[in-house]
């Protein structure tokens, strides 16, 4: 089953909800749920892509459970050499997300477990990183995506479950032209665009 959101708006949202069915390990990541990041805490997070760097800041107050697993999966190397698998416009032309996380490059992969729900905090404004998922509950994993406009944001609102990790502080000129790439008839990128590293800090409160 694919993760994709919910019309175009509705389709294109469908688009992400991922196929939080399949499964793939890298040695070393967690093979359940890591623990939550504690309250308070930040992390940020430089994805080095074949097109240049993206900084990440994710916060512990926005979703604890997704951004301590998706801190635990770029801290052990899980998206080194992953691509960015979709690349989505709305019907009217208005950029959507670029989504990636997925190992298998299909868009129905992750990392062998689930993690569960919570609330979501925040909008799905321009820049904003969040989890990608089925429709089923408890149907994260490792795919995210991040929001290309704030034209975004009826869609991804209507339906809500998106958990939300974080910002692009640094790089969204990066992301654009992630976003800019020849697409195929199914939005993925005739050529690949593709994580190359993740490096992660701590900062302070």
């Amino acid at each position: 089953m694919r993760k994709f959101l919910p019309t175009l708006a509705l389709v294109v949202t469908a688009a992400l909800l991922l196929a939080a069915c399949g499964s793939s390990t890298t040695n070393g990541c967690p093979t359940s749920q890591p623990a939550a990041l504690a309250a308070g805490e930040q992390r940020q997070i430089v994805m080095t892509t074949s097109m240049g760097e993206i900084t990440l800041l994710v916060e512990a107050g926005l979703s604890p459970i997704a951004v301590g697993n998706f801190v635990a999966l770029a801290e052990c190397g899980f998206y080194d050499n992953v691509i960015f698998h979709r690349i989505a416009y709305m019907q009217d032309g208005t950029p959507f997300v670029i989504q990636g996380g997925d190992p298998t490059g299909t868009g129905t992969g992750g990392p062998g477990y689930k993690i569960k729900d919570e609330p979501v905090v925040g909008e799905y404004a321009r820049g904003v990183l969040a989890m990608a998922r089925s429709a089923a509950p408890d149907s994260q994993g490792s795919q995210f995506f991040i929001v290309l406009d704030d034209g975004a944001q009826p869609p991804l609102e209507s339906a809500r479950t998106y958990a939300i990790l974080g910002r692009v502080t640094a790089g969204m000129d990066v992301v654009d032209a992630i976003a800019g790439v020849e697409r195929d008839a199914e939005d993925r990128p005739v050529v690949p665009v593709t994580i190359l590293s993740t490096t992660v800090s701590t900062l302070a409160p």
